[in-house]
Order: C-alpha cells, then sequence, then structure tokens
C-alpha cells in the first residue's frame, strides 16, 4: 500500500482529497495535516511515502515545508504532490527545483487527481522492478519520452487539436464546456474532459464565474506563449 498524508489548512478540502485517495486501490490516508510545522512532524512520525501539499499554509508556505522535506531526505525521504491554487511562475519553479512529482493547480476535477494517484504508482511500480536501467527505462522513470509524455488512455491527439481550435477561433475570450460542445459537435461530458486535459497540459486555464446563484460556472480560455 502507498501510505499518504494529506497537507491543507482547509478542513473540508482535506476530507474531500483524503476520501479520493482512500478509494484509490492500492493507496492508504494515515494522516491530515493543517500547517506546516504539523506536516513536518508527521512525516517524521508516521513515514509517509507521498504527501498531498498545499503552497498556501497558515504557518509558513509549502515551499519552504518542501525544502525542509528534501534536507531531511535521508531521515524520512517522501514524495510530493502539489495541490495548490498557486500558479506563479516563481512557485511553479521551485516546486519543480524541490523534485515534486506533479502540481495540481486547484480548482480542478476529481478525476485529475485520481490521474495522478495512477501516475504515481505506476512509477513507483516500475521502480520497484528495476535494478539496472537501460535508456528507455530511464525515459520512463523519469516521464519523458523524447521531452514529451503520452496523453492519458482515452485523450486522442486529433480530439484535443479540435478542442483547441474552438478555443482559439472562439469570437469571444473564454468558452464553457457546453459552448465548445456546440462548436465541436462532441458531446459535453467529452469536451469537459479534453478542456480539463488542455488545462492539466499548460494550454489552457479555467476561471470560474461567479453569477447571483448556485455553483460558478466554469469558463476555459486558451493560453497563448
Amino acid at each position: 500500500m502507498i501510505q499518504v498524508l494529506v497537507v491543507d489548512d482547509d478542513f473540508m478540502v482535506a476530507r474531500l482529497h483524503s476520501s479520493v485517495v482512500a478509494s484509490q486501490p492500492g493507496f492508504e490516508v494515515i494522516g491530515a495535516a493543517r500547517t506546516g510545522a504539523d506536516a513536518l512532524a508527521a512525516v517524521r512520525t508516521l513515514r509517509p511515502d507521498l504527501v498531498l501539499l498545499d503552497i498556501y499554509l497558515p504557518d509558513m508556505s509549502g515551499l519552504e515545508v518542501l525544502r525542509r522535506f528534501r534536507e531531511s531526505s535521508s531521515d524520512y525521504p517522501v514524495d510530493v504532490i502539489v495541490i495548490s491554487a498557486a500558479r506563479d511562475l516563481d512557485t511553479l519553479r521551485t516546486a519543480l527545483r524541490g523534485g515534486v512529482f506533479q502540481y495540481l493547480v486547484k480548482p480542478f476535477e476529481i478525476e485529475s487527481l485520481r490521474a495522478r494517484l495512477r501516475d504515481y504508482a505506476g512509477h513507483q511500480a516500475e521502480l520497484h522492478d528495476l535494478t539496472e536501467a537501460h535508456q528507455d527505462e530511464v525515459d520512463r522513470v523519469f516521464r519523458t519520452s523524447s521531452g514529451r509524455t503520452p496523453p492519458p488512455k482515452g485523450i486522442s491527439p486529433e480530439t484535443t487539436d479540435l478542442v483547441l481550435r474552438a478555443l482559439g477561433e472562439a469570437p469571444q475570450p473564454d468558452l464553457s464546456a457546453t459552448e465548445c460542445a456546440e462548436v465541436t459537435g462532441l458531446s459535453r461530458s467529452s469536451t469537459r474532459r479534453y478542456l480539463e486535459h488542455l488545462v492539466t497540459i499548460g494550454k489552457a486555464e479555467m476561471r470560474p464565474r461567479y453569477g447571483v446563484a448556485g455553483r460558478p460556472e466554469r469558463r476555459y480560455r486558451l493560453l497563448t506563449k
């Protein structure tokens, strides 16, 4: 079992993330922490394999927590998936240099977290089976293939391009999943999945639009490099 510590200062968010982890085969939640200090203490005592780490914590930045994890990695090595609303370039660079396994931007679809947990489990299985690696095996361990990561199962490059064109040619700055589905001819659920995939790979951005009442509408726009 892959043992997971969930770190988030919002109790409800931590409970949601814990429930997703607990429902994933091969994973077990062994604790939760709401502050950076609690996270450091929990890693020392519980020795998790993986930490789901928020950046915005009340006592210190999650990046400081990550730094301290790495300073003490010989005592309690741990892998990290960052889950945060922080999306500025400095934070992303620091997280990357700190050796995070994945970085998931809030808000996100629950399936996005499940996909990253599956990716992590597969990564660990590959490491477990290796003794002396050849280059193709090294590439898989470091999640590279000529500098590219293959799309998730069920995501086709052709349909991805179709949704990209719909965003790029839209007369308004952003589209909802329903509006994009009308343009592409796809079902709303399929369109939503591709839009979330584009957000995950950094080609699109999701911004909620708040109305008078009810849940905010999710709007997607193309990110230009």
